[in-house]
């Protein structure tokens, strides 16, 4: 690393991205208190500010009341209940807010005391975009709710998480590049391949694991080691049910519920012996030590996401454990964060722009 004393800028970078990631936790909690759809509207100011009197309050449980999650899931539900999901909700567009401040205003500070290079500022407004997209993608995902569902569309929902991803991955990479580590080849050219590949598998887990999240895949089948009662699910294994329909309407047959189950569930297997394989292989020769920290988050963060998927599935009955849940999320962020940085760390014959 070149000098030792950490700037304003990259502090500020720090700050941001641990906001990004306790957004996603929060949003996490959000979806699993089933709160996501309590707030109808989407007012950038006036949603600012949360009901404030005994009135405001029966105005916004009226238009929840208008929605087909209150008819389906929730009615009869008492004005306390609903102030519960309101508060996540509301707590998850406010963070979301302060996000946007956090950002905006050291970087207009930043900007005139000259403290922002050509190249970061070209880098943060792909931060900025990415930013707006996955805002943009939030409310549709909410409206997906608000007109015939009771729940938002788990597609949706997905792409949401995904963007998210992208978004702490990319600012990750900023700030990694901001403290100009030295890299080095301790890991050659088909190692960095395999870690490269590494990254998608987890990638596509995680994208998953948001659909898991959507259908609820996860009650379907509270059983580990087998799904149910087989290691495939019967209703994989009869054709009648792989039909265009039951791909789009997945909330009316349990057929792609349980096909994402089956496909993340042995995905984690993978994963798991792709991980251990990575990391013996490279773990005695690299000589930095930030490259073996990296490799070390890699193992830790591995074992801790398969034994809180292991807890979140055969604690999901009748309901998803919200906080095994949560966390199974998070630390899926943080493993392949931890891959993000391995790559970071070695050299590329391919230079990223």
């Amino acid at each position: 690393m070149s000098g030792n004393r950490i700037t304003a800028v990259q502090i500020w970078l720090i700050v941001g991205l641990f906001m990004i990631l306790m957004q996603v936790f929060i949003g996490g909690i959000t979806r699993l208190t089933g709160s996501g759809l309590s707030i109808t509207k989407w007012d950038i100011v006036s949603g600012t500010i949360p009901p404030l009197n005994e009135n405001e309050w029966n105005a916004q449980f009226e238009l929840y009341q208008q929605t087909p999650q209150y008819h389906k899931i929730n009615k009869g539900m008492s004005l306390s209940e609903f102030k519960f999901i309101f508060f996540w909700e509301y707590f998850h567009r406010l963070w979301a807010r302060t996000m946007g401040f956090v950002f905006l205003f050291p970087l207009i500070f930043f900007i005139f005391k000259r403290k922002i290079s050509s190249l970061l500022g070209k880098r943060l407004f792909i931060v900025f975009l990415l930013a707006a997209l996955n805002a943009s993608m939030g409310w549709i995902m909410v409206a997906s709710g608000l007109i015939e569902r009771p729940w938002v569309n788990a597609y949706k929902l997905s792409f949401h998480l995904i963007l998210a991803l992208i978004l702490f991955l990319y600012l990750l990479w900023v700030v990694i590049q901001e403290f100009r580590v030295e890299k080095e080849d301790s890991i050659d050219v088909t190692n960095r391949i395999a870690y490269k590949s590494f990254f998608w598998i987890l990638f596509v887990q995680i994208f998953l694991g948001g659909m898991m999240s959507g259908m609820r895949a996860s009650m379907i089948y509270p059983t580990w080691p087998k799904i149910g009662d087989s290691w495939i699910p019967a209703v994989l294994t009869d054709f009648s049910h792989w039909t265009y329909t039951n791909f789009g309407k997945y909330d009316e047959h349990h057929f792609l519920p349980a096909l994402v189950h089956f496909l993340h569930r042995n995905l984690a297997y993978l994963i798991l012996c792709f991980g251990l394989y990575l990391f013996f292989k490279n773990i005695g020769r690299v000589k930095s030590a930030l490259l073996k920290t990296g490799l070390y988050l890699q193992i830790t963060f591995m074992f801790l996401q398969v034994i809180l998927g292991v807890l979140t599935l055969i604690h999901s009955k009748g309901r998803i454990p919200i906080w095994y849940g949560v966390f199974h999320q998070l630390v899926g962020f943080l493993l392949i964060s931890a891959i993000v940085y391995i790559l970071s760390l070695v050299h590329d014959s391919q230079k990223t722009v």
